[in-house]
């Protein structure tokens, strides 16, 4: 078959059929009469066959014909089917949405908040990717991703980004550590000391850097790793001081494996929604768009 026969040809050919007349046809799709006679010549001149025989003003299937119907009802058939697979039914929710997140938020919050959202619509399929704040932002641009959370503001503008909630860093040493019986951190004590970091790229690491240079202007970074896990461990075990999200080391403060350090650093810092704005936001999409706002 032709590549340039339309759904619209083939419409009016069955139309006609099982209304037994042009007129009667251009009623249903809605066409004028000229315009419902003129798809059903297009289609034959397109096919290059005749489909009907005419006998005045009725029409007739011929052969031709006859071995066209089934298949163009299979067609027509297949695009209701279309239709039906993207539509949303009501008062539920399905489909498979992709979600890019930076570390901080794709390892301590994301993992709950998409488990109490899959709770609540069972029927859709939350697919999660954990990337550094770079990563995510180049997902969105690709469309590798249908929606990103990141560290931080968006700096790319040809993405839209939302504010979605706070959160707060803090410098974390090990029990045994000699800066934990000082006062709070001076900056000879910010110059001097040992740094365990994120890998360049992450929004942690971004955050750190903006709030240390304007008190030191080189610091001495001893490893950069690119898991929050791993530099918890490196730190436990003395090899410097570390600067992770207190979401991600709640856990070890409470227990004292790890002790949080008083500093003039303003570590205060935003995590954003970002999004493609050509990227098609379809229902489930809003819907956890809202469901996020709402649980920031």
């Amino acid at each position: 078959m032709s590549t340039h026969v339309t759904f619209r040809q083939l419409q009016v050919f069955v139309a006609v059929i099982r209304g037994g007349a042009v007129n009667a046809a251009a009623r249903h799709l809605r066409l004028s009469q000229s315009a419902t006679s003129q798809a059903l010549a297009d289609l034959e001149r397109q096919l290059g066959v005749v489909l009907f025989e005419r006998l005045g003003r009725r029409l007739e299937l011929n052969d031709a014909g006859r071995r066209l119907l089934p298949y163009a009802e299979k067609v027509l058939n297949g695009l209701d089917e279309l239709v039906d697979a993207v539509r949303e039914p009501d008062g539920e929710l399905r489909g498979t949405l992709h979600v890019a997140a930076s570390a901080t938020i794709g390892t301590y919050l994301l993992p709950m908040l998409a488990g109490r959202f899959s709770e609540r619509h069972p029927a859709v399929d939350l697919q999660l990717r954990l990337r550094n704040t770079e990563d995510v932002m180049r997902d969105i641009q690709r469309f590798d991703a249908d929606l990103g959370l990141i560290e931080g503001q968006c700096s790319e503008s040809r993405l839209v980004s939302e504010l979605w909630c706070q959160d707060e860093m803090v410098v974390v040493a090990a029990p045994q550590h000699p800066l934990v019986t000082h006062d709070g951190l001076g900056v000879e004590e910010l110059q001097a000391a040992q740094w365990i970091l994120r890998e360049p790229g992450s929004g942690t690491r971004a955050i750190f850097e903006a709030a240390i240079h304007p008190h030191v202007e080189r610091i001495r970074v001893r490893m950069e790793l690119d898991q929050h896990e791993a530099i918890k461990q490196a730190v436990r075990a003395g090899f410097g001081l570390g600067c992770l999200s207190r979401l991600s080391v709640a856990s070890e403060l409470e227990r004292g494996e790890l002790v949080a350090l008083k500093s003039p650093l303003q570590l205060t810092r935003s995590f954003s929604l970002v999004w493609h704005p050509e990227r098609y936001r379809s229902p489930l999409w809003q819907a956890f768009k809202v469901f996020l706002r709402e649980s920031g």
